[in-house]
């Protein structure tokens, strides 16, 4: 809980029980230093942890030693009253409810072991290290400490903040940690990448996760929009099954699939059973598979992985996603004037499929010359989109990213060189009415977002990682 004056934490406080187990008042956020807090904390139902940290420890204020001295001081004591305090004071005599903290928001430290030993060493009842991700595989030293602190019985909190970091925030409890953070929502998170505590349990089902959880996730950069966690946490515990889907925040696909994915070489015991794959990997992943099926073979991506044993293969759901809602919309494409809009992974998918349909596709690309690679494996005439024209086409197709993200003001197409189309389908399921949609609607097009393509592709990512065909 971070409020500025005592009545707003109160309310929180009284909010959070619905969610928490503990409540961290951090007191830090206050507008000034907490004389008395005795009073807040009767009548609270849950543990309360009192934290008052500093700038450079990612605090709100600037407080001084001698401040924080003064403080823990006179700061109230309790069965219910828990302490975190950072590693450069000394600690009370009474340290059966301490937590010991160090942050580091600049990385992971190549000595994060010796970090955990120093305060491993101290009387403090619980060790808290919390460090900054930029990759997933920065979770992965995390998890390591977590497993070590089990080994050897100490209570531990290990974390790995930022949108990479998610991971360690919602497996670390099966895993053994003490406790995780979540925020009371969106606007409160305290750290980077902190979800908030409804999240945590009604969408990744945290109470529910354990050694047995079969893992799943979305690999990409960026993945935090997407709505996929919503989609298959869903349907895991609408059939019953153990299983939490994550979204993989990934730079470096290499490191990711040798270090994390791979039975056969991975450094981290869990039960990864498969992964969706989004933009921009979706032709780098195919390096790191077994076996590809023919019909993501000729896509020439792939956006479904299946763990199989000692395998990785590789499939592609986007096709007959995308073909899905349009054959709900036209009854048959067959000779249909289609445009694509883009040359990554997603346009390969919409050109194998659509062409499968006898649609007759032209490809539309930002850079031509670097699209033309893709056009010739199609055989198809590639234009420039910044002069296209689309009066005359049936469905027009954005396979762009344009319009969500960092460019959700951006569209690929203006309602000029829209005017005179009979449709348009943008990819893009979040925002759900994007900058194309609404140009295409400003000159008469049928319009069709992304979300039907991404259910119903997302079904078949199901059935190919469980064996079973979801309740629709």
């Amino acid at each position: 809980m971070c409020e500025k004056d005592l009545d707003a934490l109160r309310s929180a406080c009284e909010r959070a029980v619905e969610w928490a187990d503990f409540i961290e008042l951090r007191l830090d956020y206050l507008d000034s230093t907490p004389a008395e807090i005795s009073e807040l904390l009767q009548g609270l139902a849950r543990p309360v942890i009192l934290t008052f940290r500093p700038s450079e420890q990612g605090g709100h204020r600037n407080l001084s030693r001698e401040e924080r001295e003064s403080f823990w001081k006179t700061a109230p004591r309790g069965e219910m009253v828990w302490w975190d305090v950072e590693d450069d004071l000394d600690l009370s005599p009474d340290c059966s409810r301490v937590i010991v903290s160090h942050h580091d928001f600049s990385g992971v430290p190549n000595d994060l072991q010796q970090i955990y030993e120093r305060l491993a060493d101290t009387p403090a009842r619980v060790v808290k290290i919390a460090v900054q991700a930029n990759d997933v595989v920065d979770c992965l030293p995390v998890f390591q400490l977590i497993d070590r602190a089990r080994r050897e019985g100490r209570e531990v909190i290990a974390i790995a903040m930022g949108n990479a970091g998610l991971a360690t925030r919602i497996l670390g409890p099966s895993r053994g940690v003490f406790l995780t953070y979540g925020a009371l929502d969106d606007e409160s998170a305290t750290a980077p990448g902190q979800v908030n505590a409804p999240k945590l349990r009604s969408l990744y089902h945290l109470d529910n996760i354990d050694n047995e959880t079969m893992i799943c996730g979305l690999i990409g950069l960026p993945v935090m929009h997407s709505v996929s966690p919503h989609i298959h946490n869903a349907a895991f515990a609408s059939e019953g099954i153990n299983g939490v889907y994550l979204p993989f925040e990934v730079r470096d696909v290499d490191s990711f699939f040798k270090r994390l994915v791979d039975p056969r070489t991975r450094e981290l015991d869990w039960k990864l059973r498969g992964l969706s794959v989004t933009a921009p990997h979706k032709q780098s992943v195919m390096h790191h598979l077994d076996w590809i099926e023919p019909n993501a073979k000729e896509i020439g991506a792939v956006n479904t992985v299946v763990v199989e044993e000692d395998r990785l293969l590789g499939y592609n759901t986007d096709a007959a996603g995308l073909i899905d809602p349009l054959l709900k919309k036209f009854d048959s494409l067959a000779d249909k004037q289609v445009a694509i809009l883009g040359a990554g992974g997603a346009a390969r998918a919409a050109i194998w499929a659509l062409q499968r349909q006898n649609a007759r596709v032209t490809l539309f690309a930002r850079n031509v010359t670097k699209a033309q690679m893709l056009a010739d494996s199609f055989n198809l005439s590639c234009e420039p989109l910044s002069s296209a024209k689309f009066a005359g086409y049936d469905l027009v197709i954005n396979a762009t990213p344009l319009g969500s993200g960092e460019h959700i003001e951006q569209s690929p197409a203006s309602a000029e060189q829209l005017n005179g189309a009979r449709c348009v389908y943008d990819l893009i399921y979040n925002p759900g009415d994007t900058k194309l949609l609404r140009e295409a609607r400003k000159v008469g097009c049928q319009t069709l977002g992304g979300l039907e393509m991404l259910v119903a592709q997302a079904k078949l990512q199901f059935e190919l990682w469980t064996g079973r065909k979801p309740v629709p």
